[in-house]
């Protein structure tokens, strides 16, 4: 579902600029040299963290009367990093501008609201929700960042992209529903 998030913003995103200008691709790995390939905006996924506050909720599915018992879903909060290499530094800022313009408009996607490729790798994309929030990371964080991407700082903006849900059809265990309660009690 990591894969099937990014690029469902990668096409709303690009559905706001009116172009392919946003490509779902390492920062770390764009070719340096000036070629058209190397330039327009790049979405990278940073890090990846668990929600640990959702992790103790139970997973079960009621079909008919029987209940079947599911692991938990992990639930991830996405850092991604969207970063403009264009030829020049003023269409570089212009780029991370739009960016923050998109979100600022649009903060939640559901399959309901948002606009997708529905075919190839998207075609189990069914139900989903997930929330875009705007990171700062501190000075040092982003020098660390950076120095881990290959030294070189684009002008980029960071975002959170919260409560993206992981579940594996695996049923560990089924029983049946409760449906009244029985009394031996014979009252005499």
């Amino acid at each position: 579902m990591i894969f099937e998030i990014l690029q469902v913003i990668t096409e709303e995103v690009n559905g706001y600029f009116g172009s392919t200008a946003v490509s779902l691709e390492n920062i770390a790995n764009v070719d340096q040299d000036g070629d058209s390939d190397s330039q327009g905006v790049f979405l990278t996924l940073l890090n990846m963290k668990e929600e640990y506050t959702l992790k103790n909720r139970t997973n079960h599915q009621i079909t008919g009367t029987t209940v079947h018992y599911k692991n938990p879903k992990v639930s991830l909060n996405l850092y991604a990093l969207f970063s403009a290499n264009n030829t020049s530094y003023k269409e570089s800022l212009k780029s991370i501008s739009k960016i923050i313009q998109f979100f600022q408009g649009k903060r939640i996607f559901t399959q309901d609201n948002t606009n997708f490729l529905r075919e190839g790798d998207m075609l189990n994309v069914k139900n989903f929700k997930f929330i875009a929030d705007l990171f700062t990371p501190s000075f040092e964080e982003l020098n660390f960042i950076w120095g881990t991407l290959g030294g070189k700082q684009y002008p980029s903006v960071i975002y959170k992209i919260s409560l993206v849900e992981i579940e594996r059809d695996a049923v560990l265990r089924q029983g049946e529903v409760i449906t009244g309660l029985g009394s031996n009690f014979n009252g005499n």
